[in-house]
């Protein structure tokens, strides 16, 4: 029996959440989201981050030491020390449009009225989209290119997929991968 300690990461709006939970229920794995520790409990959500410190002794206290989890979202720029610890990495990528199709699918899930003109959320809810929508922007230092580097340096196995699959497909083709690397003796 193996265990199971993966990232799923990539864009806002690529699928990592859900192909995360996914994975656990399929293992029997914990499963939390970056956000989970990344932001301070608020209303509106999403407003505060925990400072990187905290972030960390949360997750450490909390998550880390399991023996099997996935963890879903980015820790780029701050938890390397959890990297650390993760048997590998699977980065979804996905047409920008569709991302940001899903992203407001999401909002007005999540939101509903709040972010129609004139809501309470409208505001944070532009900000957010565009925060979202730049994550390809080549005019700038983009997100994408500092993932693409942050990838590169990573120690552990990295598996790409498409997210514009179905989620079955996705989850095998991450169980095939994750076989495959524990058979080649990477995952314990």
């Amino acid at each position: 029996m193996h265990t199971h300690r993966l990232l799923v990461t990539g864009p806002s709006g690529a699928g990592s959440t859900t192909l995360g939970r996914a994975l656990a229920t399929l293992w029997a794995a914990a499963h939390a989201d970056v956000d989970d520790y990344l932001w301070l409990p608020t209303v509106p959500p999403y407003t505060h981050k925990r400072p990187v410190g905290e972030r960390l002794a949360l997750m450490n206290a909390l998550f880390v030491p399991r023996a099997s989890w996935v963890l879903s979202g980015t820790l780029r720029g701050w938890g390397d020390s959890v990297i650390a610890q993760a048997d590998g990495v699977v980065f979804l990528t996905i047409d920008p449009q569709v991302r940001m199709e899903r992203l407001l699918r999401r909002e007005v899930v999540r939101y509903g009225e709040h972010i129609e003109s004139g809501g309470a959320l409208e505001t944070a809810h532009h900000d957010f989209m565009d925060w979202a929508r730049g994550y390809e922007d080549t005019d700038v230092p983009a997100r994408q290119s500092k993932d693409e580097r942050w990838l590169a340096g990573l120690t552990c196995p990295v598996l790409r997929l498409d997210s514009a699959r179905s989620l079955d497909e996705l989850v095998s083709a991450v169980t095939d991968w994750f076989e495959g690397e524990a058979a080649a003796g990477r995952p314990s």
